[in-house]
């Protein structure tokens, strides 16, 4: 029973791990060309998108797939050099994801400020 178990563990989940490693290439590419139409935006018509805050939130989603799957991948370790790897991965991602979220925080405060300038100026 726990060999069935186990050979099913093996088979199905490097399917999803692909699909979690997908998705978050998909969401970081998304979001790269959104960022990018709203840069010309920006740039060229004088329009007022939140880039940074914006492109950091796309940026922390993707890599919050991307660490699911790398959490799903120890399940599949064998060795401790691949533990090891994959340890220091999932540590760097989770600095880079903590980044994100401070620069997320700081974009949020600065649109909330930049409101409540623009409110008083109507007054």
């Amino acid at each position: 029973m726990n060999n069935i178990i186990n050979n099913a563990i093996e088979t199905v989940l490097p399917y999803i791990i692909s699909v979690l490693e997908i998705m978050g290439i998909l969401i970081v590419a998304f979001s790269g060309v959104r960022a990018f139409m709203q840069y010309i935006g920006n740039t060229f018509f004088k329009k007022h998108y939140d880039l940074q805050f914006l492109f950091a939130t796309g940026l922390a989603t993707a890599l919050e797939f991307k660490m699911a799957a790398e959490i799903l991948k120890t399940v599949l370790i064998r060795e401790m050099s691949e533990l090891i790897m994959l340890g220091a991965i999932i540590i760097l991602r989770a600095l880079v994801t903590i980044l994100l979220r401070f620069k997320i925080r700081g974009a949020k405060a600065k649109r909330t400020f930049l409101e409540e300038i623009g409110k008083s100026k109507e007054k």
